[in-house]
């Protein structure tokens, strides 16, 4: 497990900062920032080196599938993988495990046209998205392969970076799909140090936020069809839809290089720690306040980014955007989310949440982290408890300066129909699943 190490760094954190920005230098370390313990010891790290809690295993279902995004399991147990660059000529795997030793037998690449991110599975279709378009399939039979596809949903746009569609389906005839904001705070000049914010920001016109679609209809265009479901946030890969609570829920990527874009109002210690990753509980009309405002887990509050005027402490108009369910260490780049529905896990696992954390870049100088798959506890209805690391080691021994130097990244988590939980690496195409023999 990871803890120590965080610890550790978010400690080193708070001895190394000084002056006045942002106030968090005489702040205590917040206890949304550290992970709760287990409730039984973690096991002994198994194959890959990954470990998990102690009744739980982790085998190897499938490797080489390519640079994996997120997967979809289907109510037979075929496994489907989205890929984000072209393997064998295709940008989607299909997996079967032909004879139930938890393994594939049947490995089948498809679907020859853009790659992408976005894969969720219903009884009858298989959805699926580029990053500019959304497609489902439908299941024929006990096939392996889908059928032809039909285009749901076009022009999600092609401006460069937060590129990926994640999907979300309501199962009530609601597709909902994450269009992010290609800029890091809407400045006037992208990622330039001094440049001011643009404002109001033009971005918000047709990006940053969720889109509702009908889930069945063919020839969507998102300026035409879409329904603009909620706005003001930066990038939400992980996206998906609490059916026992009929509720969307997100995890958000949050803004980078405060230091570096205003170096005289943070240091290279502060941004490691802000602003941190948000579980959002997300209603038709919610607006999350981006760009104008990130959240600081130390001061548990929104507060004025330095692109509109803010000087780490300042509020503003921040006071008027609903705040996280919950929050995690900046920069982590939360990129799946899954409410568990089965039963093989112990009873304290329903319906609560997994999510998978890919990874960050730019937690310099400290050492990176969040190379992990936590998950968050839900009760009556809302996040109950504190998260907690539920499988480690994918990033490998010793620490992380450079997100290359991960050994895993973890992208995609799907449950599949007996309860197993798969989760797919994007660096060398592994697909993990995890049991609980007890």
């Amino acid at each position: 497990m990871k803890q120590p190490c965080l610890l550790l760094s978010l400690l080193l954190l708070l001895a190394c900062q000084g002056g006045e920005p942002a106030d968090t230098a005489s702040a205590s370390v917040p206890d949304a920032l550290l992970p709760t313990q287990d409730p039984d010891a973690p096991a002994t790290a198994g194959v890959d080196g990954i470990s998990v809690p102690a009744g739980f295993a982790v085998s190897l279902f499938a490797e080489g599938v390519g640079r994996a995004r997120h997967l979809a399991v289907r109510a037979n147990g075929d496994v489907y993988v989205r890929l984000q660059s072209p393997q064998a000529g295709h940008c989607a795997v299909a997996l079967r495990d032909d004879n139930g030793d938890g393994q594939a037998d049947t490995i089948t690449p498809f679907d020859s046209g853009e790659c992408g991110t976005g894969m969720r599975a219903t009884a009858d279709y298989l959805y699926f998205s580029s990053d500019t378009t959304v497609y489902r399939a439908p299941f024929v039979n006990n096939q392996l392969l889908p059928g032809p596809r039909e285009t749901l949903v076009e022009n999600l746009g092609d401006l460069p970076s937060h590129q990926a569609r994640s999907l979300a389906l309501d199962g009530k005839g609601g597709l909902y799909v994450n269009v992010g904001a290609p800029s890091n705070a809407c400045q006037v000049d992208d990622r330039q140090p001094g440049s001011p914010g643009q404002d109001p920001c033009p971005l918000l016109e047709a990006y940053g936020g969720i889109y509702r679609f009908d889930a069945a209809k063919a020839g969507q265009d998102k300026i035409r069809d879409g329904q603009r479901y909620a706005t003001g946030i930066r990038n939400a890969v992980a996206l998906n839809w609490h059916s026992d609570l009929n509720q969307l829920y997100l995890v958000q990527h949050g803004r980078d290089q405060l230091n570096t874009l205003y170096p005289d109002l943070y240091s290279a210690e502060q941004n490691a720690s802000l602003p941190a990753e948000e579980f959002l509980q997300v209603s038709q009309g919610d607006d999350f306040g981006w760009p104008y405002c990130y959240y600081d887990p130390f001061a548990q509050q929104r507060v004025l980014a330095p692109e509109y005027g803010g000087d780490g402490k300042s509020v503003g108009r921040c006071a008027q955007y609903k705040a996280p369910a919950l929050d995690f260490p900046a920069h982590y780049a939360p990129n799946d989310l899954l409410f568990y529905q089965g039963s093989q896990f112990p009873e304290s696992y329903r319906q609560g949440a997994f999510i998978a954390f890919h990874g960050s870049w730019n937690r310099q100088p400290l050492q990176q982290e969040g190379y992990q798959v936590v998950f968050a506890p839900f009760a009556e209805g809302k996040p109950s408890g504190k998260w907690r690391v539920f499988a480690d080691g994918f990033a490998g021994p010793g620490p992380i300066q450079r997100s290359g130097d991960a050994r895993y990244r973890p992208m995609g988590v799907a449950e599949g129909p007996d309860g197993s939980l798969y989760v797919a690496d994007s660096k060398q195409g592994r697909i993990w699943r995890i049991t609980y023999p007890g």
